[in-house]
């Protein structure tokens, strides 16, 4: 498994500019079939939208969207972001 992978992207997701976005090698494990590209253009489709989270630890908010339809596939991403921080983090991604 890898380690953690950054990539520059400009995007506003919750009313927050977003210049990076994180990858946790967590999804490969179990997810081998996803690849880094294919979490960047669902990543990519999370711009301009406002998103509830899942969950909250201290400055940390925890993100959850389902069903998301890519070219005829449904996937699954979890991602965090943190206030005041211009990145954001994925945490899984998975095929439906």
């Amino acid at each position: 498994m890898r380690e953690r992978r950054s990539y520059a992207l400009n995007l506003v997701v919750n009313g927050r500019p977003i210049n990076e976005v994180v990858i946790d090698a967590h999804y490969e494990i179990k997810h081998p079939d996803i690849k880094d590209d294919l979490i960047l253009e669902l990543v990519r489709g999370l711009d301009g939208k406002e998103f509830q989270p899942e969950e909250r630890e201290g400055e940390w908010e925890f993100f959850m969207l389902d069903r998301i339809e890519h070219k005829g596939k449904e996937y699954r991403l979890v991602w965090c972001m943190r206030e005041a921080s211009p990145f954001l983090g994925v945490i899984n991604c998975f095929r439906r």
